[in-house]
């Protein structure tokens, strides 16, 4: 690593961890002191690269402040660049756009090189996008707003003194490096930050599981074959878990993303199972090529490639300064300092059970598994009018510790229900937007983000041309 300061960090054990990581270690350890190097010092540290990291990153340099973006991968983008689709910028009746912002700053990007197209009046689908027309996008907002990023960069742990939170240390292809920063973005969407320094979590009692993606080639070319109802037939054969199945075509290609695995009983959020769930749907996608090979006779699709890693949709959640709740999200509820929109409805990809169960904010719910017929019920009465989004707190960002850490993603403070309508990346984009931009309002006010005003958030956030409802 690069531009490495005279001063470090002296690492002896967990001495310069926050207290709470010493109870962390395993039975048996290994007592190391080392010089950790200071190979950044900045405004901001944002920690993961996925869109929500960079927006958060982008938005306050844009501001004025000096971020640092650290990324795992090689590349930006997380799981936008594995799904390749975001959901609708409007409400449930395509009357109002709710979503602007860095998400629609990006699509116009992409759609300028045929990278992007949008999908109008479409519940399940606003945007699809190549992969890597997303990658570049993100690299051109990254570079032009003159953040400073660190790829194949992995975050270890935080380094705290006198209780305060004042660095990160990583490790990268250079070897280990300390970043000091006054204020720290926590975008890892399972929240490493904050687990690391013992901020309270919970997960729910069946988090949804994950999905492997793989990019088809030559979709077209799949004929003489349902896939959905050859799942159901077939699929025990090939052992593959009865699950749910979507995907879409990749713009200006013949090549498709589909997500039709579901690896079940693993915690992404831990390394081994973590392992297994790459190494299980990685399984699972070649399982169902063979399947379309063997029932398939006139299909000449092909797997083409696999994203760089598996789709986690659920895993730590901590708590906040307030707890989105299923009613908030289905009755439309308003916030004073919302600073995020959304129209998605309640998905909810089962553990415990195969299929998902789609709640509407019209009163409607229904459950779905591959070939066979949805179940249509209604969750509550039928009203004459329903609410058309819904919003998410900034409150629901900022956790009780640590003045100078805010989170954005998946990670933030929401009861189950809620948190299966918001996670979805169009959603999550806006509250990194909405972090990035109180990071820097605690910086430049030199208070605790709880005390920045709610208002000043919405403004710069409007002014930045989000939608500010």
């Amino acid at each position: 690593m690069a531009r490495t300061s005279r001063r470090s960090f002296v690492m002896s054990g967990g001495a310069a961890l926050a207290p709470s990581m010493a109870g962390a270690a395993p039975a048996t350890s290994v007592r190391v002191v080392e010089n950790v190097p200071v190979i950044e010092e900045a405004d901001i540290c944002v920690l993961g690269g996925s869109c929500t990291g960079v927006f958060a990153a982008v938005r306050a340099a844009r501001l004025g402040a000096r971020v640092v973006l650290v990324e795992k991968q090689g590349h930006f983008g997380g799981v936008a660049a594995i799904v390749c689709t975001w959901h609708s910028f409007f409400d449930t009746e395509f009357k109002r756009r709710i979503i602007a912002g860095l998400t629609a700053e990006t699509v116009g990007k992409m759609m300028k090189t045929g990278a992007a197209q949008p999908i109008e009046n479409n519940p399940s689908q606003g945007t699809i996008f190549s992969p890597g027309g997303l990658k570049v996008a993100l690299d051109e907002l990254v570079t032009a707003a003159k953040v400073r990023p660190w790829l194949h960069t992995l975050f270890s742990m935080p380094v705290v003194e006198d209780g305060r939170l004042t660095g990160v240390i990583v490790d990268g292809k250079s070897g280990r490096g300390a970043i000091r920063a006054k204020v720290f973005i926590d975008a890892t969407g399972d929240g490493d930050l904050c687990a690391r320094l013992g901020l309270p979590q919970y997960s729910y009692d069946a988090p949804q599981p994950p999905t492997t993606t793989a990019f088809l080639a030559n979709w077209p070319g799949l004929q003489g074959i349902g896939l959905d109802a050859a799942l159901r037939e077939h699929g025990s054969e090939f052992q593959i878990p009865d699950g749910f199945v979507w995907g879409t075509l990749i713009p200006g290609s013949n090549n498709y993303m589909l997500a039709g695995t579901r690896v079940y009983g693993v915690n992404c959020a831990d390394a081994r199972d973590l392992t297994k769930a790459e190494i299980e749907g990685r399984r699972q996608v070649r399982a169902i090529m063979d399947l379309i090979a063997k029932y398939g006779a006139e299909t000449k699709v092909v797997l083409h490639d696999f994203p760089s890693s598996i789709g986690v949709r659920d895993t730590r959640h901590f708590r906040c300064r307030y707890q989105l709740t299923r009613d908030d999200v289905l009755l439309g509820r308003r916030f004073d300092d919302a600073i995020a929109n959304g129209s998605y409805r309640v998905d909810i990809h089962h553990q415990e059970k195969p299929g998902i169960t789609l709640m509407y904010l019209n009163g409607w719910q229904v459950y779905h598994r591959p070939g066979i017929p949805s179940e249509r019920t209604r969750w509550r009465e039928e009203t004459s009018t329903n609410p058309t989004f819904y919003q998410i707190p900034l409150r629901s960002l900022i956790p009780p510790r640590y003045g100078n850490l805010i989170l954005a993603g998946r990670m933030l403070d929401a009861d189950k229900t809620a948190f299966s309508a918001v996670r979805v990346m169009v959603n999550m984009n806006q509250t990194g937007e909405a972090a990035g931009v109180a990071a820097y309002l605690t910086l430049t006010q030199n208070k605790p983000i709880a005390e920045v005003h709610a208002a000043e958030v919405r403004k710069l956030l409007a002014e930045g041309g989000s939608v500010i409802i």
